[in-house]
């Protein structure tokens, strides 16, 4: 399978896009004042412990309390190493703190035999690590067994262990990882060997090992001296964690348009992963480098409730607090022979969206997706077992079940950050937050992206921008600098108008002669 790597760096956004077969598979997104929270380690104080839920509220210093379950601070290792019997099973290159699972979508594999509050006292100092960020209403989910990702290994400082991710398939590679770590670990630390470390050799893998426990030890010399609440070690950010994550051996090529950026990831390949340099491209060309592969297109198509298939049916996506339904129908689908097969046929074809949607869309927690209804049984366990296949390649971990009699399927996915709909939108104040509308800041850019589009074939100096007063008023003061960025850019002085009757999400470009 054809894969690639771009990404479109700018100082007000970063954008992430993996490519399989020409297609895209994700997005990830990034803003200055977004910053992922992910794999931060931070010293905090506990604010509140929940015997009920066997859970406590920790403060480090966000918006709103992290939550800490009783399983992500137990010191009990036996107990813990039950919780974790399924490790070849985890894939760890998702994120930090896998190991841990998420609450909302993984029962306990066991129940301690301690409670919270035998282990937690309100104004207790912690050293946590957030396992998951903040989501709608709900704190990040934090941990207190630290693990620090490398390129090739992930060090767990807090517990005696050996792993290799599941990815890798090849068990004489699976066994020769595990003794190889084995070896070189030292005592009271664990090791888990990532996809990437396949076919590396041993004095690579132990420098690498020696980088991550010195930066453990440094973690360790600031805690006593650092205030509460605040941040210990910050994670890389989302440019060197895409090299450090997705860049696997399976990707053909990494492009990247932002010059800067691409002299930091190619350092940081120089330190990391000297052989794959050759694969790393600077986007020279003057069309935007996700137009060029038809990106954009496929951002507002993930944006949408309603997604038309080939075929003439569509599906509608809409999602609430409690979960996600996803709705199917024939719409302009007539069919060749019979109703039987129309509706097989819709249900299948949108079986491979759906899978395509949840995965690029980001789609978590609860799903709820109704089906037409179909007689056979057969062909309800044909739809069921080419979903689950379809999900396979998703690395979130996904759980479903088999479709019921009224044509509906269950399933669950991982959360792990927020999607793309509460990301790019907010509530819409023309229709008193009942609809969606994209986000100014969203609106900002899209229009700073057009006007790189559009510069190159204006003629003379200056450039005239209508937009609606409230996008005037962002443009000219928190986007300022991005303003004069894209100036510089385009070699064009722009002047904005305020347009009273403009929509939110409307604007024009004008050139001034």
């Amino acid at each position: 399978m054809a894969t690639e790597l771009l990404i479109n760096a700018r100082s007000y956004e970063t954008r992430v896009a993996v490519i399989e077969n020409n297609t895209l598979a994700e997005l990830h997104v990034e803003r200055p004042s977004q910053h992922s929270l992910a794999g931060n380690i931070f010293k905090g104080r506990v604010i509140r412990v929940l015997p009920g839920m066997q859970a406590a509220f920790v403060d480090i210093g966000l918006e709103r309390a992290a939550f800490l379950y009783i399983t992500d601070v137990t010191d009990n290792f036996e107990e813990f190493e039950a919780m974790m019997k399924e490790e070849e099973e985890e894939e760890q290159d998702e994120s930090l703190g896998e190991l841990e699972g998420e609450l909302e979508e993984k029962a306990t594999p066991y129940q301690p035999h301690f409670n919270i509050e035998d282990l937690l006292n309100e104004g207790q100092e912690l050293l946590v690590q957030v396992v998951r960020e903040p989501l709608s209403s709900k704190g990040a989910r934090i941990t207190t067994h630290i693990s620090l990702p490398g390129r090739h290994l992930v060090l767990m400082p807090t517990m005696d262990h050996v792993g290799v991710s599941r990815r890798i398939e090849d068990e004489n590679e699976r066994k020769k990882l595990r003794e190889l770590l084995i070896d070189i670990k030292p005592n009271g630390f664990g090791l888990i060997a990532r996809t990437a470390s396949e076919g590396i050799p041993k004095d690579k893998i132990k420098t690498e090992m020696d980088f991550l426990i010195k930066l453990w030890n440094n973690i360790q010399q600031k805690m006593p001296r650092a205030p509460i609440p605040s941040l210990i070690h910050q994670d890389l950010n989302i440019t060197l964690r895409a090299v450090r994550d997705l860049f696997t051996k399976e990707v053909d090529r990494l492009v990247i348009d932002s010059k800067p950026e691409y002299e930091q990831i190619l350092q940081f390949i120089d330190t990391f992963m000297p052989k794959l340099k050759q694969l790393v491209y600077f986007h020279e060309k003057k069309e935007p480098l996700f137009d060029g592969y038809g990106i954009e297109v496929e951002v507002e198509r993930a944006l949408g409730k309603k997604v038309w298939l080939k075929s003439g049916g569509y599906i509608v996506i809409e999602t609430t607090e409690a979960l996600t339904s996803i709705d199917v129908n024939t719409g302009r689908y007539v069919g060749k022979r019979n109703l039987e097969e129309t509706i097989l046929k819709t249900n299948l074809e949108a079986v491979k969206e759906i899978a395509y949607q949840l995965r690029l869309r980001n789609i978590g927690g609860l799903v709820v997706i109704d089906f037409i209804d179909m007689e056979k049984k057969t062909d309800r366990d044909k739809i069921f077992n080419t979903l689950k296949e379809a999900l396979r390649r998703d690395k979130n971990k996904t759980n479903v079940l088999k479709m019921s009699e009224l044509g509906l399927i269950e399933m669950t996915r991982k959360r792990t950050r927020e999607n793309l709909t509460r990301l790019f939108r907010e509530p819409c104040f023309y229709c008193e937050g009942e609809g969606w509308l994209k986000s100014k800041n969203s609106i900002c850019y899209r229009i700073f992206r057009q006007i790189e589009r559009e510069a190159c074939e204006m003629l003379g100096e200056s450039l005239t921008l209508q937009v609606h007063p409230e996008i005037a008023g962002l443009l000219l003061d928190e986007e300022q600098p991005a303003m004069e960025e894209l100036e510089q850019r385009t070699g064009k002085r722009i002047s904005v108008e305020s347009k009273e009757t403009m929509h939110l999400e409307q604007f024009k470009i004008q050139n001034e002669n």
